[in-house]
């Protein structure tokens, strides 16, 4: 350390050396430390959202140039969140994933009504409806401030949806007092997470801000077509051998049955078909007398359906597309017999 950082450290009060410890040591206790925007959050509300918090998550403030000390102190890459610290800001720290925390402070946030002055975070619309207002100057207002409002049937009402304001733009006096009357509020109250970093990795809101549901079937998906690639490129693994055994021993009894293989397994089946085979020639003669007895009269046989099914197995085992059914893989797993159980299917 040069003289002259050494004159710096000096001259640091020690209320600052003991914050910026304290808020080092809130760095390195935690998985996950992020910088939340505390900008236009009253104070009540922010204590009842650090209470909200407890057991999950904690939330700590300070002034700006000790946060950002206390990270560089820590370093290992968490002094990127430097960069985050500017304004009203505070420091938060979980042992949760950095999506779970995102998820947690979105769901927290609560609707709170708009000032005069402020600027609107989104379009700023008076739905339609009766305002259950009496008739009287507040019908004025509504039309001062862009709403189609009217007095009907006893009561002021606003008679279709009415965009009053953009985002971006100021609220002005007379929209204020408006939707203070309807009880609207378009402003959104939590505590916006800048960033955070976790595991090595700094992660910005637009990284965080997934959708669970979509992300989940992509990864089925994804899981899915690696199987259906595994199946189809006969590269057995935990997941696929019973599908693949089963395939093959369907495949194996067609071919048997095609080629009239004298198996004990086929027997049965060869049988049914050269009674079948008999019964559509019996059928086709339309001279009683060339038949013997028991097969004068004898109609053709309905289509069994193992046959079908064995027409099914010799296309979709060509076909280098077909995709794997999951829910017979896991039926295989779990019975210990998805060769047998497959071949009967195929067969």
């Amino acid at each position: 350390m040069s003289a002259a950082e050494e004159r710096k450290t000096e001259t640091i009060p020690e209320w600052k050396r003991q914050e910026v410890a304290e808020l080092t040591d809130f760095v390195d206790s935690y998985d996950a430390v992020g910088v939340v925007d505390l900008t236009g959050i009253p104070s009540r509300q922010l204590q009842d959202m650090r209470r909200d918090l407890h057991g999950r998550a904690e939330l700590r403030m300070s002034r700006n140039t000790l946060i950002e000390r206390a990270l560089d102190e820590v370093d290992e890459g968490v002094e990127d969140l430097g960069q985050f610290v500017s304004g009203h800001v505070g420091l938060i720290g979980t042992d949760d994933n950095p999506f779970g925390l995102y998820k947690q402070l979105e769901a927290s946030k609560t609707s709170a009504p708009i000032g005069a002055g402020e600027v609107a975070p989104n379009d700023v619309v008076i739905p339609e409806g009766d305002t259950g207002v009496d008739p009287g100057p507040f019908v004025g207002e509504l039309q001062q401030v862009g709403a189609d409002a009217r007095i009907d049937g006893g009561s002021i009402k606003v008679m279709s949806d009415s965009h009053v304001l953009d985002a971006g733009e100021a609220v002005s006096d007379e929209l204020a007092n408006v939707l203070g009357e309807l009880g609207i509020e378009p402003k959104e109250v939590g505590l916006d997470l800048r960033a955070v970093f976790a595991d090595g990795v700094l992660f910005e809101p637009d990284e965080l801000a997934i959708d669970v549901d979509e992300y989940r079937a992509d990864v089925q998906s994804a899981a899915a077509a690696a199987r259906n690639l595994s199946v189809n490129a006969a590269y057995p693994t935990a997941r696929t051998a019973g599908t693949l055994l089963g395939k093959a021993a369907g495949e194996a009894k067609s071919v048997g049955l095609f080629a009239a293989i004298e198996d004990e397994e086929l027997m049965p089946d060869l049988v049914s078909r050269a009674d079948a085979q008999l019964r559509s020639l019996a059928a086709a003669i339309d001279d009683d007398e060339a038949l013997p007895e028991e097969l004068r009269g004898v109609e053709a046989p309905a289509p069994e359906p193992a046959a079908e099914a064995e027409e099914e197995t010799d296309e979709s085992s060509d076909d280098e597309d077909t995709e794997a059914e999951p829910d017979d893989a896991d039926d295989d797993d779990d019975d210990g017999d998805g060769a047998e159980g497959l071949g009967a299917m195929f067969g």
